[in-house]
């Protein structure tokens, strides 16, 4: 077991939380993840609601543990899931892309979590101020949408600015990073690259392939020009895009070319053409694993590297 206010908040035996990624966090991987005592959390995206509903109730076929979803603030379906994680009983909301403020009232009458994602210490703390319970504080090296700050050094400072229990994300995913993020102040961590290889995983095995066999520096960042940069592994697709960014293509441009691509990714496996959106630490990934071994994997990371600590401290460690 490891103890922290995240785990009491949220119920579960171990502080990690799977990141609500659109088309990859589905009912399969959610229940295999809060199955292993870890948060499971639904991706909304662009999802309508009635198929968020659909994931939710599968999810409560394969586990009786909690688990939540993630809804992203800009989608024009935003109000109706909402509406729908409150009738459906779901404890945790995590949100991106915008304040969850007008829906904060709401959510805390029908006794749901608010997590918000936050890239930023001035961000954190007006939504400590909103009303949210927890942060997810996302350093730049994540995948996907990306703000500007390192994890290394926002965590602690956002830390310091707020009294609400922090949750760190971008670039962990073993045990050091765990341990790491605990050492910075925070008292959990998200993780979505692991978790996307992961066995429960419904990702196609040619973007699961691309994360085990990329290197350090393959995930890389395209959109900067457009103010919503992506990370993502390169391949013909972010050539593609960067050769357009550069030469001033507009933002309507660029959209058009970015539709779709993250399915096709996904779903069809093109890891040419997709996005295959990926963290920087993609690169330190080299199986595909069950939850339950990523999530143990962790626990036992972690504590033979406080231990390691601890002996070159002098003590005992965590049986000493």
């Amino acid at each position: 077991m490891i103890n922290t206010r995240i785990t009491e908040l949220l119920n579960v035996k171990y502080p990690i939380l799977q990141g609500g990624m659109a088309w990859v966090a589905t009912h399969e991987l959610v229940a295999a993840v809060s199955e292993a005592g870890g948060l499971g959390i639904i991706g909304a995206g662009n999802a309508r609601g009635e198929a968020i509903r659909h994931e939710i109730r599968e999810t409560k076929k394969l586990t009786d543990k909690p688990f939540g979803v993630n809804i992203m603030m800009l989608s024009r379906y935003a109000e109706d899931i909402v509406g729908i994680v409150c009738d459906e009983g779901i404890p945790v909301v995590t949100t991106g892309a915008g304040s969850p403020a007008k829906y904060i009232d709401k959510l805390k009458k029908h006794n749901v979590k608010i997590i918000p994602v936050v890239p930023t210490v001035s961000l954190a703390r007006r939504l400590e101020r909103e009303g949210a319970d927890a942060l997810i504080v996302e350093g730049t090296e994540a995948g996907g949408h990306i703000g500007e700050l390192t994890t290394m050094a926002l965590i602690p400072q956002v830390v310091d600015a707020v009294k609400i229990p922090v949750i760190a994300a971008g670039g962990i995913a073993d045990g050091r990073g765990f341990l790491a993020a605990l050492s910075l102040g925070a008292e959990g961590v998200q993780m979505g690259t692991r978790f996307v290889s992961s066995k429960e995983s419904i990702v196609h095995q040619n973007f699961k392939d691309a994360i085990v066999k990329s290197k350090d520096r393959d995930a890389l960042v395209i959109g900067r020009n457009t103010g919503y940069p992506v990370r993502a592994l390169k391949n013909k697709f972010t050539r593609e895009y960067t050769v357009l960014e550069k030469n001033g293509a507009t933002f309507e441009e660029l959209e058009l070319l970015s539709s779709g691509r993250l399915k096709l990714a996904v779903l069809e496996g093109d890891i040419e053409k997709g996005s295959l959106m990926s963290g920087q630490i993609a690169g330190l990934i080299e199986d595909i694993k069950s939850c339950k071994e990523i999530i143990e994997g962790i626990a036992s990371e972690a504590a033979e590297a406080l231990n390691f600590v601890d002996s070159i401290m002098g003590r005992g460690g965590m049986d000493g």
